[in-house]
């Protein structure tokens, strides 16, 4: 799993490309995001186009950032879901607690 960061103005973004499993991308997503929380960026988006499997714990490390984020008052968003991440998503009924967009520019322009 590798995580590239950037900026569309006051949002972060976090492209992730590889598969987010126990031991290859839950840790790295957790440190990633207790970092931009600790700086003070706090809406944060999560590009999971090129996710192409999600585990339990990879999953679990989702939940776990949204509640960081929320914690700090802040608010994180997910794009760009996969077949495969959508339906897991839906099957565990947590479609319903994230915000999921299908493109960039939406996602950015919730934040407004």
């Amino acid at each position: 799993m590798e995580i590239a960061e950037r900026s569309s103005g006051d949002v972060k973004v976090l492209d992730l490309h590889g598969k987010l499993t126990i031991g290859d991308g839950d840790e790295l997503l957790k440190d990633k995001i207790n970092s931009l929380v600790q700086q003070g960026h706090t809406k944060i988006v999560l590009n999971l186009g090129d996710v192409p499997y999600v585990d339990s714990a990879g999953l679990g490390q989702m939940v776990s950032s949204y509640r960081t984020v929320t914690r700090s008052g802040g608010t994180l968003r997910l794009l760009n879901l996969t077949a495969r991440i959508r339906e897991v998503l839906t099957i565990t009924k947590l479609l319903t607690v994230f915000d999921t967009y299908e493109s960039e520019s939406e996602a950015l322009a919730s934040f407004s």
